[in-house]
């Protein structure tokens, strides 16, 4: 773990075995390539989420690429979540333009510059896959988000990157009865869904975690004025499942009507969330917050 320039840069532990392998077997210099671009690579995800005053409370480094551990879960506009996501793997286009430049004027040995602009692209094309928590994957979620409620959301982010995690796995066993040894692919598939069964146990954190910040989000959006999402339910519904059809980039009004379908109540979202968030049991009935 570094600490620099008021950021925490941690090295996880596969980094650490794969440039300690890469010391034993020769590969020193490439290992030592791929780190330099996967901190490139992050480098370009720190200075974006800097620039929109995001709270960066360390960066992970991977033998892949980064994650970059951020407070903001849901709580800021989804575009700049795809403004962050995306800034890392633009890095490997100046970096290849640069490398090209080098070979062509002939700056060190072109089997050296050949090695680094196929593991830029390597390394950007494995980060664009649609799986949490590589970049694609984050693309991937905040684009749901437009679509879907945010629980859904991030509920489906995380399927859809165990489904292709295990696929990842799958992909490496069969290379492997094959006679070939693809042992990066199939620690880097585990890894990946291990990370997202974590991710999948840590979602109701994760979504409460939106709901606290939510009153800063609508407050953003009210004060620059919003078309209203309704959303309408019978008074039995919980607050707990109401709370799972919000939109992270709508702002809703809750309808409650009878049997008949006429409007018994009309609520403004905040006061369902601080109904929810002050205490009130996620079993409660939507009508305990007016009757």
């Amino acid at each position: 773990m570094i600490k620099l320039a008021g950021t925490t840069y941690r090295f996880h532990p596969l980094f650490t075995l794969v440039l300690i392998g890469s010391a034993f077997t020769g590969y020193f210099l490439e290992a030592i390539t791929l780190f330099g671009i996967v901190l490139v690579h992050e480098l370009g995800h720190l200075a974006a989420a800097n620039g929109f005053g995001w709270r960066v409370r360390e960066v992970q480094l991977l033998p892949f690429g980064g994650v970059l551990v951020v407070d903001e879960l849901g709580s800021v506009p989804t575009w700049e979540e795809l403004v962050v996501a995306l800034a890392g793997p633009l890095q490997h286009v100046w970096l290849i333009i640069l490398a090209l430049l080098m070979k062509w004027l002939e700056v060190g040995t072109a089997s050296w510059w050949d090695y680094f602009i196929e593991a830029n692209i390597m390394i950007c094309l494995f980060n664009l896959l649609p799986v949490m928590p590589l970049d694609g994957g984050k693309v991937m979620q905040s684009l749901l988000g437009y679509l879907l409620s945010y629980h859904n959301t991030i509920l489906y982010s995380v399927w859809i990157s165990m489904f292709l995690s295990l696929g990842i796995i799958v992909m490496a066993i069969l290379q492997l009865i094959n006679g070939q040894l693809p042992l990066n692919i199939l620690v880097i598939g585990i890894f990946l869904l291990v990370s997202n069964w974590y991710a999948y146990r840590q979602l109701p954190y994760h979504f409460f975690r939106f709901l606290i910040g939510r009153g800063s989000r609508v407050s953003l959006l009210l004060s620059r004025g919003t078309l209203a999402q309704p959303i309408v339910i019978t008074k039995h519904r919980t607050m707990a499942d109401t709370l799972k059809l919000f939109m992270r980039e709508k702002y809703h009004l809750i309808y409650i009507v009878n049997e008949a379908g006429r409007i018994q109540a009309i609520l403004p979202e905040q006061q369902l969330v601080s109904g929810y968030l002050d205490g009130k049991k996620p079993g409660s009935a939507v009508s305990d917050l007016f009757m």
